[in-house]
Order: C-alpha cells, then sequence, then structure tokens
C-alpha cells in the first residue's frame, strides 16, 4: 500500500479573516468622517454660489428701478427676476432642501431685513435643520466669524437660513 500523499490547502484562517475585517472596519471609521465633511462642504458652495449669483441680480435691479421686487413664497422667483435669474435654479430644492424665498421687509427674529435670500421649506421640499451645515454657511459667509444674528448669514424666524442683501 502506498502512503496517502498530503494535501496542503491554499486559503485563510480564521484568524487572518478576522484581521482583514477589522482593518477594513477601522479604515472605514476613518475615511466615513472625512466624506461628510466633503459633501458638507460641497453642499455650502453650491448655496454660497447661488447666493451670491442670485444677490446680484437683484441689487442690480434695485440699482437700475430703485426699488426692490415684491415679497414671493418660496421657490416663486419674482415675476420682474425671471430675466435676471434663472427660474428654474430659483425653483429647484437647494443642497440643504428648502427653496430659494426672496425676502423683502420681513421681520427675523426681531430684525426688519430690507432685502434678503432665505431658504425655506416648500411643498416637496422640507428644510432639514442641519446645524454643522448651517455653521460651515455662516463661518464660510461671513469669514469666520461665528455669530448667528449677525452679518451676512445668519439665522431667520423659524431658523431658517437667510442671507441678507441690506437691512
Amino acid at each position: 500500500m502506498s502512503p496517502v500523499p498530503h494535501r496542503t490547502h491554499r486559503g485563510f484562517s480564521l484568524v487572518e479573516v478576522m484581521v482583514m475585517v477589522l482593518i477594513v472596519s477601522v479604515l472605514a471609521m476613518a475615511a466615513v468622517p472625512a466624506f461628510t465633511r466633503i459633501q458638507r462642504r460641497a453642499k455650502t458652495t453650491a448655496i454660497l454660489n447661488d447666493f451670491r449669483t442670485f444677490a446680484a441680480a437683484f441689487e442690480t435691479y434695485s440699482h437700475e428701478k430703485g426699488g426692490w421686487p415684491a415679497e414671493t413664497a418660496a421657490g416663486v422667483c419674482p415675476p420682474v427676476m425671471t430675466s435676471r435669474v434663472n427660474p428654474a435654479a430659483w425653483r429647484r430644492t437647494t443642497p440643504m432642501g428648502g427653496k430659494y424665498n426672496w425676502d423683502y421687509r420681513q421681520n427675523h427674529l426681531g430684525t426688519t431685513i430690507t432685502a434678503a435670500i432665505s431658504i425655506a421649506s416648500a411643498t416637496g421640499a422640507p428644510l432639514t435643520l442641519d446645524v454643522p451645515q448651517l455653521r460651515d454657511l455662516e463661518e464660510t459667509i461671513d469669514a469666520g466669524s461665528f455669530n448667528w444674528l449677525g452679518g451676512s448669514f445668519r439665522l431667520g424666524t423659524s431658523f431658517v437660513p437667510v442671507y441678507v442683501i441690506q437691512l
């Protein structure tokens, strides 16, 4: 009788698999916060770009016409602005939810703001209160000076984000 040949098994042991799972888990835990920060920063940049583009159009209108457009509801572009701003961009849901809203002579937390663009909840576009996102907007727009009630960016009534064009 001939001896049974010895077979070698190629594969991973349970310990090796568990070590790999542990390494992948640690890497994923480190990557998720960075990915979240990158997403928040991209949203901030998109919103800031919209605020500045829309504000420039409204300021130009004000200088040319000697006044500001009438108040409109969230997601409704003031009719006199449809040739100055992209109405589709105005009506779309913002990166943080809600819709852009033209505020003319509105009171926000005790301060009457003559001209501003806010983001408000609208039908089909709820605005979620994302404090890190709001803080990132505040610090970006007002150059690092954190103040919810002052500067160009502030929180308005019902904690809506407000980009002030004129007090």
